[in-house]
């Protein structure tokens, strides 16, 4: 009786790809396999069948060679079902869902240590002109006893017997394939047998270490510096995991910041306001004049260019942007209560207060609108 087409049987077209013809094989595999229908001979003839077409397509030279002389070139082929090459193809197609159990080998017992972050608290200067900051870490160190074997010196740890050094074993019922950590080392792959006294095998300790990390100029709450290898000392050889130092910014008492732009408040005096004059206002980096035009109001921002933060991305430098804050004078002498009440009579509110007056004709109006 003729074959049927391998192709046909799978359910593919002849420019299937590699990925397409295993998802193919796969599906089918899994309705037909005999631990699935006990007894159901026709089942197992569909099985051999898959199994031996599967063979033939997953390999590429048997594939071209398939495809130039059709079923006669494997005349004398065995069903993959029937031999030990089967349990190759099947570890292959389904290792993905049983943790890779047909593949052979396990995780290697080498483990990156774990990433460390650190918050660094900066004054809002050392943040804006950057700064050299020494600080003390904890975290698990390399054992210096054992130099992070976790065996005692002069001996060294075994391989485990029961994986081989693999750190997994598999295990089989019927259909289904588990691998999973060796119950016996827990997935080392090694013991030790006998022990460091100083790390009791684990081959790290707790230590405190101190780093010297600089801190670029223009960093802000948020920013993080790493350090690359300075986390905690990796298992059985491992590397070692990365440092995140995490910047936070404390508040400043007289300025604020928003981006790369600084703000402060400048009170200025009631005369000042009115009649206008030169004020010193302090930056970072020292004071300057800022020149106050007469008639200025509270809440007036002021720009001082380049005398913010040059942010650590690069770009312009911000601005200084001082808001005024005009004081109302008090603790006044009777003199001066004459003087201010003498001023207010010669006012005219509509020349001398132009918000004011403006801000009363819109309450009069509203009131007027709501007049029934």
């Amino acid at each position: 009786m003729a074959k049927r087409d391998y192709y046909e049987t799978l359910g593919v077209s002849p420019d299937v790809s590699k990925a397409d013809l295993k998802k193919a094989y796969r599906r089918l595999a899994m309705k037909c396999h005999p631990d699935r229908n006990p007894g159901d001979s026709e089942a197992e003839a569909k099985f051999k069948e898959l199994s031996e077409a599967y063979e033939v397509l997953s390999d590429p030279e048997k594939r071209a060679t398939y495809d130039r002389h059709g079923h006669e070139a494997f005349s004398d082929m065995r069903s993959a079902s029937s031999g030990g090459s089967f349990s190759d193809i099947f570890g292959d197609v389904f290792g993905d869902i049983f943790g890779g159990a047909g593949q052979g080998g396990g995780r290697s017992s080498v483990q990156r240590g774990s990433d460390l972050r650190f918050t660094l608290d900066l004054l809002l200067e050392e943040a804006v002109f950057g700064v050299d900051k020494t600080i003390r870490i904890p975290r698990l160190g390399e054992c210096e006893r054992c130099h992070g074997s976790g065996a005692k010196p002069g001996s060294s740890p075994k391989t485990c017997s029961t994986c081989n050094g693999q750190g997994q074993v598999r295990m089989q019922q019927g259909f289904f394939a588990i691998q999973q950590a060796c119950p016996r080392c827990h997935g080392q792959g090694r013991l030790v047998t006998d022990p460091c006294s100083d790390c009791r095998g684990q081959g790290r300790k707790e230590e405190t270490k101190t780093l010297s990390v600089k801190i670029p100029a223009g960093v802000d709450t948020g920013d993080r510096v790493r350090l690359t290898g300075e986390g905690e000392v990796g298992v059985n050889g491992g590397p070692a995991g990365d440092l995140y130092v995490q910047v936070n910014v404390k508040e400043h008492r007289i300025f604020t910041r928003d981006g790369k732009d600084l703000y402060c408040e400048v009170p200025i005096s009631f005369t000042d306001a009115a009649l206008g004059g030169d004020l010193e206002v302090p930056t970072l980096d020292g004071r300057v004049k800022l020149k106050i035009p007469g008639g200025t109001q509270t809440a007036k921002l002021f720009r001082v260019r380049a005398k913010g933060v040059k942010q650590v991305r690069g770009g312009a430098q911000g601005d200084l942007l001082c808001r005024v804050a005009v004081e109302t004078p008090i603790n006044l002498t009777i003199k001066q209560k004459e003087l201010l009440e003498e001023l207010h009579g010669t006012l005219n509110h509509k020349m001398h207060a132009p918000k004011r007056q403006g801000w009363f004709d819109s309450v009069k109006s509203f009131f007027d609108e709501m007049k029934f």
